[in-house]
């Protein structure tokens, strides 16, 4: 019954996109890489949430919650405050400039090969980091909600192996021959679906320690973990508290702001207010995340206790402890969309870098439409085969799967966080100092965290978050006395070029304010 459910369930998702989807023009680069920019407020909210609400999330976070409560909702919470950031400051300069990916922005305001090291640095990423670890963590829930290795009377490793590549050719389906709009239109069918389904964990958990009664559990819960319950880090936590103010806001505002795989959801809104309003819905959604992605880990630790090895198991083990039997194939299915949208989304946007970027920047710059298309479809089948490859393997050196996803982006975020902030606030600093900046930054960051860090031991050296502020404010100290010594000759502006509507939603500055001051809140409240 679970399985006819899960099958059933995805099946009705992937019918609804075609229907939806049918009538794009996968030929036109602008149909099939945003989506024709014709999405609303509402799918780019759900979008969002579900790109970023996938198994690196939920089962990550969860794990890192079942170790060390609730302070790890920072990574949760605080993105709320960098959708705002985005929606009122960088979201109307790209909507203005009409691009299709954040390294055209860095090409107009630098030039070319600046591009280009960033497309590369942004497909390094997905290819080695975030689409291994999707499919990874995805394969790992599945196979412990399912019991896949008893299911098939397989090894656990065998079983990793078939569910990697069973996602991954799924994913693969989805995302390099369905485009941005199928993505899109899926992601809001599963973003509901997990939404609800993600909020019954949390319930079925709290009514199960409290012996039917919600309220009784979330007593009992807090009575007996108060030290789960306190939002401010200490030293020695994977979070402290100063982290923060320092790099973690950076990491959000990266993710949020000018991550192709995010952004280029609101790249294909149909104007700048639907792209406003689709930020700060998911925003304010956002703040609820910790529902989903924290307070399940603290009840599996209630309830589990210390007889876990891997805490990245605590999630799927609670799912199939508390969730009724007849639930298990919805919720499954629900979070196999999930998983499918994050390795969608980051397979889309690698698709749409290489094809707009490279292919027809280097490779062939007279390209129609049609071949840049298709040539981002073939490099997308290549990138989805060397993940899938990858994914497996790192059942050997996952070590708390969100950490470690999150200290291994810094490789590329932080640099390429540097450029785009120096690009806009300043008019002179030239397109010489952004190729030092971002290869100083990743060339930096990965000799402090993988090579002196080791020599000198964790203990003794500052949090990766630290190390990322630091680098940050050392690579635009660079950048600026590079501007002051060897100016550009004529000043930057960034011309509009009427593509779309730039009016601003007239309710912005309150929302965004309101979102704020919630975020806030929750955190005095939790001190």
């Amino acid at each position: 019954m679970q399985i006819i459910t899960f099958i059933g369930f995805t099946a009705l998702v992937a019918i609804i996109s075609y229907l939806k989807t049918k009538n794009t023009d996968e030929k036109s680069s602008d149909g099939y890489f945003l989506g024709g920019r014709s999405l609303t407020g509402v799918v780019i909210a759900g979008s969002l949430l579900l790109t970023n609400l996938s198994t690196e999330q939920i089962v990550g976070l969860n794990g890192a919650a079942f170790k060390e409560g609730i302070l790890v909702m920072a990574w949760e919470t605080l993105a709320a405050i960098a959708m705002v950031v985005t929606a009122v400051f960088l979201l109307p300069r790209y909507l203005k400039g009409g691009i299709t990916t954040v390294p055209q922005f860095l090409e107009k305001r630098y030039d070319k090969m600046t591009k280009t090291i960033t497309s590369g640095l942004f497909l390094t990423g997905y290819a080695v980091i975030l689409l291994p670890i999707v499919l990874y963590s995805g394969a790992l829930a599945i196979n412990s909600m399912f019991n896949v290795p008893e299911m098939l009377d397989v090894s656990k490793n065998t079983a990793l192996w078939i569910t990697v590549w069973g996602i991954g050719i799924v994913g693969s389906i989805y995302a390099i021959f369905g485009g941005l709009k199928a993505v899109a239109v899926s992601d809001l069918i599963n973003a509901i679906g997990l939404l609800v389904g993600g909020l019954m964990i949390p319930f079925f958990g709290l009514m199960a320690i409290g012996d039917g009664s919600v309220s009784e559990g979330v007593s009992t819960l807090i009575n007996a973990n108060p030290e789960k319950f306190n939002a401010i880090g200490g030293s020695d936590s994977s979070i402290p508290f100063a982290t923060i103010f320092t790099g973690m806001m950076l990491v959000q505002l990266f993710y949020w702001g000018t991550n192709q795989a995010i952004i280029q959801r609101a790249l294909g809104a149909k104007n700048l207010k639907e792209g406003q309003k689709g930020l700060l819905l998911a925003s304010f959604i956002k703040i609820l995340g910790p529902l989903i992605v924290v307070l399940p880990g603290i009840i599996a630790f209630h309830m589990f206790g210390t007889t876990l090895e891997n805490p990245d198991e605590a999630y799927p083990m609670l799912v199939t402890k508390v969730l009724p039997s007849y639930l298990v194939g919805f919720f499954a299915a629900v979070l196999f969309g999930a998983i499918l949208s994050s390795f969608n989304s980051a397979l889309n946007s690698s698709v749409t870098l290489f094809g707009i970027d490279i292919y027809q920047s280097y490779i062939k710059k007279d390209a129609t439409e049609t071949q840049v298309v298709w040539a981002g479809k073939k490099f997308g089948i290549v990138l989805a085969v060397v993940a899938m490859c990858i994914a497996p393997l790192l059942v050997y050196a996952s070590d708390g799967l969100f950490g470690y996803l999150q200290e291994a982006n810094g490789i590329y975020s932080i640099p390429i966080l540097t450029i785009i902030v120096v690009g806009y606030l300043t008019k002179f600093v030239p397109a010489f100092a952004a190729k030092i900046g971002v290869i100083s930054g990743s060339v930096l960051y990965i000799i402090s965290q993988f090579i002196i860090k080791p020599m000198m031991g964790e203990e003794n050296y500052p949090h990766f978050l630290h190390v990322m502020a630091i680098l940050f404010a050392l690579n635009i100290i660079i950048m600026l006395i590079i501007g002051k010594l060897k100016p550009r000759e004529v000043a930057f502006e960034l011309a509009y070029t009427k593509q779309l509507d730039i009016t601003p939603w007239k309710y912005l500055k309150i929302t965004g304010i309101a979102i704020c001051v919630i975020v806030i809140g929750i955190y005095i409240y939790f001190s």
